[in-house]
């Protein structure tokens, strides 16, 4: 499933969740079933987790990207958790947001991915796609040169969401929501330089993971060739247990992907 411009491409959220959740992507991306993943760079274990993740992506010409986070867990940059998504909303909402400190602890997660990769990301997407934040979008605005590759390439972006491709009301109701976050995003991140992909698919109910595999071969059937196929596999450990309440639906969404 490897992107070749006639078909839209998967990509793995969150790798460095956990432990289980890194194995399941390391053997998405040997197997060809996805054609990139995505890095959160917040955890303790990331460089070590990352080594893994290097010559297996390098083999097999997987995008790398970074997974930006601000919510839920330990930020880099300090010492107190990070908020609830409810509450950044609210804060975005009624401009209670510090610009500052959320965009040092944004520098700190990229600078612990260059550190580890060696280079800027291949794409930049957000953990509860928080990179539609206008506070994320005039970070990207602001270090987009510092993002540039020395091949001249700056990162690809996740773009907006298309409640069109959805298959059931649920679905239709979730994206529509995230398309509100995302408002004007695809327009004011090209006018800032940037290649916006999309539109963003892989919504579905994931309290009710079987839902996976019908939205999948949707998506595959209905989706323009650029749209970016999002997806959430892994094995279930004690770490994921620990941050992560669906992961049932990460296991079938790995079985399902290593079934395509």
């Amino acid at each position: 499933m490897k992107t070749t411009g006639a078909r839209p491409c998967i990509v793995a959220d969150g790798y460095g969740l956990s432990p289980g959740v890194d194995q399941a992507i390391r053997t998405l991306i040997a197997e060809g079933k996805i054609c990139g993943t995505s890095c959160m760079t917040v955890f303790d274990d990331w460089r070590d987790e990352a080594e893994l993740l290097l010559p297996v992506a390098q083999d097999h010409g997987t995008a790398l990207g970074l997974h930006l986070t601000l919510t839920n867990f330990k930020p880099l940059s300090g010492v107190k958790p990070m908020c609830s998504m409810r509450r950044r909303m609210v804060q975005s909402l009624l401009g209670g947001i510090d610009k500052g400190k959320l965009q040092r602890e944004l520098d700190a997660q990229l600078n612990a991915f260059i550190d580890v990769v060696g280079r800027t990301p291949d794409y930049i997407d957000g953990y509860q796609h928080v990179h539609y934040f206008p506070v994320v979008r005039e970070w990207l605005i602001a270090r987009r040169d510092l993002l540039i590759s020395p091949r001249g390439h700056a990162p690809w972006l996740r773009g907006e969401p298309d409640a069109n491709l959805a298959n059931t009301l649920s679905q239709r109701l979730c994206i529509t929501a995230i398309k509100r976050m995302a408002v004007g995003f695809n327009r004011q991140m090209a006018e800032a330089g940037y290649q916006v992909r999309g539109p963003l698919t892989g919504f579905y109910m994931r309290r009710n993971p079987q839902g996976f595999a019908a939205t999948l071969k949707h998506i595959m059937r209905n989706a323009p060739k650029n749209a970016v196929i999002m997806c959430k596999p892994g094995h279930a450990d004690a770490v994921l247990q620990s941050r992560d309440r669906q992961m049932k639906a990460r296991e079938v969404e790995f079985a399902e992907l290593m079934r395509q």
